[in-house]
């Protein structure tokens, strides 16, 4: 298989905070796209995305939260959906 050049433009903003997430996940450009149009080929479409999966606060809050009732014996639990729906007036 021989090499070839892309050449494509974008907005360095773009550019540079692309190349920090790849940086991160070990990566440089050239093979972050070549993930891509690999990706494409297999998925006869655009790929799934690559991502640092890091939660916002909001969302570390709230598993939090959930862990704490999980282990919190005072809380109560529901054994079925209809006991659930009737504590719920549902």
């Amino acid at each position: 298989m021989s090499a070839t050049n892309l050449n494509i433009r974008t907005d360095s903003e773009i550019k540079n905070a692309a190349e920090k997430i790849f940086e991160e996940l070990g990566l440089n450009m050239s093979s972050a796209v070549n993930i891509f149009l690999r990706q494409t080929i297999r998925e006869k479409g655009i790929p799934f995305a690559l991502t640092l999966n890091i939660p916002n606060a909001e969302t570390v809050e709230a598993i939090e939260e959930g862990r704490r009732i999980a282990y919190d014996k005072s809380v109560k639990g529901y054994k079925n959906i209809e006991d659930l729906k009737k504590a719920l007036d549902v």
